[in-house]
């Protein structure tokens, strides 16, 4: 059997300790840690980021300990055009994008995946909590939930597909983070208690259109809020400094709390609207990707989700087209946000998802 494996290593300890037991388990493996930006170019200091000099230093030193070959692929490339200007183009849409699933879709599953095949490797593996199996009867592949449903990574993985599938390893899936912290220091790795960012790796201080500016060297144009009427009730900063259900940071003094309902580019304007309207019975999603079968031609009963921590809801899924459905909630939705991802499960099975319109 080749099981010759590629472990993506962050210099974390989640993916750290996913090569350790790999190589417990007699695995053949590499470690690699993807080079996706160099953090001066972006205005940003090394240690507040993954793929920084430290990071790659803390990875390297676990797989001296592994006592397994280690390299840095350059993906900065790649990066650049597949993750770091979609997320710039979504926000400039009026869209809400989201980065991680986008460097898992990809740059993990995509460009070191097709890696992996050019040195006949078999497998790539990732410190993810979640869970791989192979279903006889349907005779797929299945995505799970990570045992640990308070650092279950399914969400963002929804895009992988059967082939994908067959060639990972998610280590870490049955167990827990307090476990795998416990493992690392067990075996006195570097990064045992590092801390854990929450930031979007390229942006990391969460100011994201400081990034954006930065980066593309525009200024974004001042515009309206206007109400559900279309009555100007103020200005705002740019487009890329607002999010569907935002409240904070307006600038406005309002005789009630009104939160960002929509954003237009085409007309440079944001609709503020109070808390009650900000519910949707329904969504139409595109790119869908599915999981548990190849298609589906009737609808479908399953639980979704509009949003990474966001607990899942009953909904119907009609299909529109092969990759485009509408679905329907059992009951309304707060802040659904075009250009983030709805995730479909049952129970704790991912069948599929796909971007919101």
């Amino acid at each position: 059997m080749n099981n010759k494996t590629i472990i993506a290593m962050s210099g974390g300890v989640d993916s750290s300790v996913a090569a350790f037991m790999l190589t417990q388990k007699g695995y053949d493996c590499i470690g690699v840690t993807m080079k996706l930006f160099t953090n001066n170019d972006i205005g940003i200091s090394c240690e507040k980021s993954c793929c920084s000099l430290d990071d790659i230093s803390d990875a390297r030193s676990v797989a001296c300990k592994l006592k397994i070959p280690y390299y840095v692929f350059n993906f900065v490339d790649d990066f650049k055009n597949k993750v770091i200007s979609r997320f710039i183009d979504v926000y400039e849409k009026g869209g809400t994008p989201n980065p991680c699933i986008d460097c898992n879709r990809y740059i993990k599953f995509e460009k070191l995946f097709f890696r992996m095949k050019e040195l006949n490797y078999n497998y790539i593996a990732t410190g993810h909590y979640a869970r791989i199996e192979y279903d006889a009867l349907s005779q797929r592949f299945l995505l799970k939930k990570g045992l640990d449903h308070t650092k279950d990574q399914s969400y963002v993985l929804y895009s992988m597909t059967q082939e994908q599938l067959s060639h990972t390893l998610f280590p870490l899936g049955s167990l827990k983070k307090s476990d795998v912290r416990k493992i690392a220091e067990q075996n006195s790795f570097v990064n045992a208690k590092k801390h854990e960012s929450q930031d979007i790796c390229f942006a990391p201080n969460g100011d994201y259109a400081r990034f954006i500016e930065e980066y593309t060297g525009k200024k974004y144009e001042s515009g309206n809020f206007i109400d559900s009427e279309g009555n100007i009730i103020g200005r705002h900063k740019g487009l890329i400094r607002y999010t569907v259900g935002q409240r904070r940071g307006l600038g406005l003094a309002l005789p009630h709390p009104l939160y960002v309902s929509s954003k237009s580019a085409e007309n440079n304007t944001i609709v503020l609207c109070k808390n009650e309207s900000l519910f949707s019975k329904s969504l139409n999603a595109s790119d869908i990707n599915w999981i548990t079968f190849e298609k589906i031609s009737d609808t479908i009963r399953v639980k979704v989700k509009i949003r990474y921590n966001q607990k899942e809801t009953w909904a119907s899924v009609i299909p529109l087209s092969f990759n485009r459905a509408h679905i329907e909630f059992d009951e309304p939705q707060r802040a659904v946000a075009s250009g983030q991802a709805v995730v479909f499960y049952d129970s704790d099975i991912v069948v599929g998802g796909g971007t919101i319109d």
